[in-house]
């Protein structure tokens, strides 16, 4: 049986005071989307709203994974993303929540979202995410009315990237509201390549982490 993997993906195309342009920024899409497609898994799209969610990053055409999903069944799939509650969200065996501001926007507060996330975790599945994408974590709390992200090895963009990039667009500081619910917060350099996996919770720290969390992803769908 192949595995099932759910993308959560933003539905918001604008952040900040200034209207910033924003989205799912591509590569934090296009590489996990490679990684889980080697494997032969099942991908599938949700979206806060459904239907075509925005993308950031559509200038990176450098990169040969980008191009690859911008002209393959990726795209065309993510493109008909289905609306977060119409999804069976049991029926897979991970969900993966790419990054970009966008989910800044519309995920802290989602319980669609975090219903489905806890779920899925108590279920003993595994949850991921990636740059901003662990800001879908925040609010989870488990059946037990702990966050799920409370005494947790996270990663996820930090504040020191943060304020080179996108500070006066935010809402608030990922690195600082993770820290705040409990998380034990686990940082490199500004874009250096840093992912980590606690249980079957794996984050990744920045663009150049996709990738890494993916493959720990992998690991454990391989070896649970």
């Amino acid at each position: 049986m192949k595995k099932k993997i759910l993308f959560i993906v933003s539905s918001a195309d604008t952040i900040g005071p200034e209207n910033r342009k924003t989205g799912n920024f591509l590569p934090e899409v296009s590489h996990p989307y490679h990684e889980f497609s080697e494997k032969g898994y099942v991908i599938d799209f949700a979206s806060v709203k459904g239907g075509e969610p925005p993308i950031d990053g559509l200038q990176l055409t450098d990169d040969a994974l980008n191009v690859a999903f911008l002209n393959g069944k990726g795209l065309a799939d993510m493109k008909k993303s289905k609306k977060i509650e119409e999804v069976n969200v049991s029926i897979y065996d991970a969900i993966f929540v790419t990054g970009g501001l966008g989910p800044m926007v519309d995920m802290p507060e989602n319980e669609v979202i975090q219903k489905a996330i806890a779920n899925t975790y108590e279920s003993g599945k595994v949850v991921g995410a990636v740059c901003h994408g662990p800001v879908s974590f925040l609010n989870v709390k488990l059946k037990n009315g702990s966050y799920l992200i409370n005494g947790k090895t996270i990663a996820s963009f930090s504040n020191e990237e943060e304020f080179s990039y996108a500070k006066q667009d935010v809402p608030f500081l990922l690195e600082t509201a993770l820290k705040e619910r409990g998380a034990k917060f686990l940082s490199v350099a500004p874009w250096q390549a840093n992912s980590v996996a606690d249980g079957k919770l794996v984050t990744g720290q920045n663009p150049a982490s996709a990738k890494g969390v993916a493959e720990k992803m992998i690991h454990l769908l391989e070896t649970y």
